[in-house]
């Protein structure tokens, strides 16, 4: 227990430490979460919106879903 906590205060600290970068990650994987939930929704994915919304990945499972499906939402 004392290990969890240690390793909690130092990723606080961290976080303290680099505000900005904290951020700014946040809102690049709130941009990309939004984006990719919208067109899965748009095209009736229910499996991938739920992916979507639960899976944090900073970006990057997002950036891929837009990727993947960027054909399919022009039609």
């Amino acid at each position: 227990m004392v290990i969890i906590m240690d390793t909690m205060n130092a990723i606080m600290q961290y976080v303290n430490d680099n505000l900005i970068i904290f951020y700014a990650t946040m809102l690049w994987s709130m941009v990309w979460k939004g984006l990719a939930l919208w067109r899965a929704a748009k095209l009736n994915k229910v499996g991938f919106f739920v992916a979507l919304l639960i899976i944090n990945t900073v970006g990057i499972f997002e950036i891929i879903f837009l990727i993947a499906t960027r054909k399919k939402a022009k039609e």
